[in-house]
């Protein structure tokens, strides 16, 4: 199971890295039209996105400890969604055996390091500052 998510976080990953770069090669990341910024299923699959990286970094703010780390976290989650979402679950699946159990990944409480949230949180404010 640990080798099938991996896999998983790493299509997730590489495929919104390059959906995102492809997207923002054609079309600058505030220029959305405005029939499309305001049609109600855009609206609502956009909110319904932010509750999942909501609820997902309620689950990393229990995981980690420092509330440095939480915080950069929050940041990186909101600020680049799957793709921070990805590489957390990437960093724990990859610090369990890959024939180990899948508890560690879950229930594991972790210090809190702030050097993977810290680069994530200023890559997606460097995106949002540049766009």
């Amino acid at each position: 199971m640990i080798l099938f998510l991996r896999g998983l976080f790493v299509v997730v990953l590489v495929s919104m890295l390059a959906v995102t770069t492809w997207a923002s090669l054609h079309t600058p990341l505030f220029e959305l039209p405005r029939a499309v910024g305001t049609h109600p299923w855009f609206l609502a699959t956009l909110l319904d996105a932010y509750w999942a990286f909501l609820a997902f970094y309620v689950w990393v703010a229990w995981k980690e400890q420092s509330v440095a780390a939480r915080g950069l976290w929050f940041i990186a989650t909101m600020a680049l969604g799957n793709i921070a979402m990805a590489s957390y679950f990437l960093r724990e699946l990859f610090r369990v055996p890959a024939d180990g159990a899948l508890d560690p990944v879950f229930t594991r409480r972790n210090p809190g390091t702030v050097l993977l949230p810290g680069g994530l949180a200023l890559g997606g404010l460097a995106v949002y500052l540049l766009a």
